[in-house]
C-alpha cells in the first residue's frame, strides 16, 4: 500500500514491506519503485523491514519540484528514515547511488551503510578511448538524445542497450508502465532535470563517508566504458577500508532488475553485517 510522506517542495511516495532492521530502496531517474519489485520479497523473506520509495519526480511522488540534484533526494530519503524510525541501510541505484552518498555523509546517525547500484557519484570525463567502446558510445548517444528531445522512444533505445542479453519475464510491462508514467505532467522533464544535475554533490561527499559501502556495478553497462574501473575510482575516493566493489558479469545498468538474485546475494552479506547492528 502506497504511503506518503509530505516534504519541503512535494510529497515523496513509499511503501513498506515485512518487519525487521530498515532497509530503504531508492531507483534511478525515469524509473518508480518498480524497479525492485523481485529484490523486495527476497529481502522480506530474509527479516528486513524494506521501504521501496518512488523519488521526487517519479512514480506516484509529486512530478514538479524547484530541481532534482542528488543532494534533494538525499534529503527526501532522510525525511523517510527519519518518519519510519531509522536508522537505515541505505540502496540508491544510479542517480540514487550518489544520493545515498550524500545522506550518509551528512547524517550517520542515521544510515548504518550504503548499497550504490551502478551509481552516478563522481563527475564524468570523456574520452577517446572510451568512445571506442561501442556499446558505450551507443548508450550515451541514446542518452543524450532522451534529454535533448525529451522523447520517450528514445528512453526506450536507452533502455534495450541499458538492459543487455537476459530480461524478466515482465519487461515489455515494465516499457509500458515506464511510458504511461513519463506521459503524466512534469514526469519527463523531471528526468531531464536529473539528467542535467551534476554528480558532483555527490563526489565532494565520498572522502566524508563513516559508514561502510558497497558499490555493484554491472560488466555490461552501457554508461562507462569500464563499469568495474569506476566502481573502483569510486571506492578509492573513499576513506580507505570504508568500502567495496563487486561485480556482476552479464549485467547492464539494472542488475537489480535483470539478476535480481545476483544482486540479493550480495545485498544480504551486507545486510547481516550492518543493518541493526
Amino acid at each position: 500500500m502506497t504511503e506518503f510522506l509530505t516534504v519541503d517542495g512535494g510529497t515523496i511516495a513509499y511503501e513498506v514491506s515485512g518487519d525487521g532492521p530498515l532497509v530503504v530502496l531508492a531507483h534511478g531517474m525515469g524509473d518508480s519503485r518498480k524497479a525492485y519489485r523481485f529484490v523486495v520479497p527476497r529481502l522480506v523473506a530474509a527479516g528486513y523491514r524494506v521501504a521501496a520509495v518512488d523519488i521526487r519526480g517519479a512514480g506516484e511522488s509529486s512530478a514538479t519540484w524547484p530541481s532534482y540534484t542528488r543532494t534533494d533526494i538525499a534529503g527526501d530519503l532522510l525525511a523517510v528514515v527519519r518518519h519510519l524510525g531509522g536508522p537505515a541501510v541505505l540502496v540508491g541505484h544510479s542517480i540514487s547511488g550518489g544520493a545515498v552518498t550524500i545522506a550518509a555523509a551528512r547524517a550517520p546517525e542515521l544510515v548504518e551503510g550504503v548499497v550504490e547500484i551502478a551509481p552516478f557519484t563522481r563527475s564524468m570525463a570523456i574520452s577517446l578511448g572510451d568512445l571506442r567502446v561501442k556499446r558505450y558510445r551507443t548508450g550515451a548517444v541514446r542518452l543524450a538524445l532522451t534529454g535533448i528531445l525529451g522523447s520517450v522512444k528514445w528512453w526506450h533505445k536507452y533502455l534495450d542497450v541499458a538492459v543487455p542479453g537476459r530480461r524478466p519475464a515482465d519487461w515489455d510491462r515494465q516499457l509500458r508502465d515506464i511510458a504511461a508514467m513519463l506521459g503524466e505532467s512534469g514526469r519527463m522533464k523531471a528526468l531531464q532535470g536529473m539528467g542535467r544535475s551534476t554528480p558532483a554533490d555527490a563526489g565532494a561527499q565520498l572522502g566524508n563517508l563513516t559508514r561502510p559501502a558497497l558499490v555493484i556495478e554491472g560488466s555490461l553497462d552501457p554508461d562507462w566504458a569500464d563499469p568495474r574501473a569506476e566502481g573502483e575510482a569510486i571506492v578509492a575516493a573513499m576513506p580507505a577500508g570504508i568500502g567495496r566493489v563487486e561485480v556482476i558479469e552479464g549485467a547492464g545498468h539494472y542488475p537489480h532488475t535483470q539478476f535480481p538474485d545476483e544482486t540479493v546475494a550480495l545485498l544480504l552479506p551486507f545486510l547481516k553485517a550492518y543493518a541493526g547492528a
